[in-house]
């Protein structure tokens, strides 16, 4: 599943795939955010760790779960 983060003042948006369910990639900045908490991080499908400051964040936007179809459809 892709996340795109939203930093705000900043021109570029983090991007990353992760294998997470999205149920607890909300539940995760949701409960950072009500903790009032400095960062919240995320790990993506490779390992690779993401702190980002929860006063910076503008948007997360979890994409969905189910696969690409691949081929053509008629």
């Amino acid at each position: 599943m892709e996340i795109r983060i939203g930093i705000a003042n900043t021109g570029r948006e983090l991007t990353f795939e992760t294998n997470e369910p999205a149920a607890d990639v909300k539940k995760s900045v949701a409960a950072a955010l009500d903790a009032a908490a400095t960062h919240v991080t995320f790990t993506d499908a490779k390992g690779n760790a993401y702190i980002v400051p929860t006063s910076g964040l503008a948007y997360v936007e979890v994409g969905t779960e189910e696969s690409r179809r691949v081929g053509f459809v008629a």
